[in-house]
């Protein structure tokens, strides 16, 4: 359970302030679901604190991916740093050739469920060859399953305000180099460079002849949400179970 100093503490890391009400985050409900790989990364590194740091950055360069992106879809002048040039590049190239329109007033739009009583910031509404949608963003070495619970919230959230909602998609944008030789993968991101095993045996000793950082985009659509939704409602009644000191102390169940 996370320590919270005061209600003022509480309130500010987990939610927002909507017409008068607190309202939890949906990502913070879902630090409540337990992730194995997160605590085998934190038990292989030297200490807590470089962990913690690598997160940290890794989250940095995350949301300038986001920032930058979001830029670009709706149409905005956008100086794209150095350092994620290869990520915006390739996500540029896909956008290019995707049939793909997002508004301005759809990005980074705060959203809540006056009934289920959780708030959220979407990525983007997006239309996507005639269908629309949630378009959730990932900068992650994977598309994962847990992205499903976040964004049937969003959408069963939404659906009261625009009933004409489709579908979600997950888009992943990262970089990576690749091996040359065995096919091996890359991944600098947050000061850590993690590689992956690719299709043929690793090179002996590790003696990789790498090619230069490239962009990666990555699409998936998840058109049925429904379980998704009824899983991210049994995380958020377990969240609340944890959290009932504090949710009690600011009158969370009042309303």
């Amino acid at each position: 359970m996370a320590y919270y100093k005061d209600e003022k503490s509480f309130r500010e890391s987990g939610g927002y302030e909507i017409d008068g009400r607190w309202y939890p985050r949906v990502t913070k409900i879902l630090e409540i679901k337990s992730k194995p790989a997160l605590y085998k990364f934190y038990g292989d590194m030297p200490s807590h604190e470089a962990a913690k740091t690598m997160t940290e950055n890794s989250a940095k360069e995350g949301t300038l991916i986001h920032e930058v992106v979001e830029k670009i879809m709706v149409g905005d002048s956008v100086e794209i740093p150095e350092n994620i040039k290869p990520a915006v590049d390739a996500f540029i190239d896909f956008f290019e050739k995707t049939n793909i329109h997002v508004e301005k007033d759809m990005v980074e739009k705060r959203i809540f469920h006056p009934t289920h009583k959780y708030a959220g910031t979407i990525d983007a509404l997006a239309l996507i060859d005639g269908k629309f949608g949630v378009l959730d963003i990932k900068t992650s070495q994977s598309i994962y399953r847990d992205y499903n619970l976040q964004t049937s919230a969003y959408i069963e959230a939404l659906l009261g305000e625009i009933p004409s909602l489709e579908t979600r998609w997950i888009l992943r944008i990262d970089q990576t180099k690749k091996c040359l030789r065995c096919g091996a993968s890359l991944r600098p991101k947050g000061g850590r460079e993690k590689i992956k095993k690719g299709i043929k045996p690793m090179c002996i000793n590790d003696d990789h002849e790498w090619s230069a950082l490239t962009g990666v985009t990555e699409i998936q659509e998840f058109p049925f949400w429904k379980s998704d939704f009824a899983a991210f409602l049994a995380a958020k009644k377990l969240w609340e179970w944890e959290n009932d000191y504090w949710l009690r102390k600011i009158g969370y169940f009042k309303y």
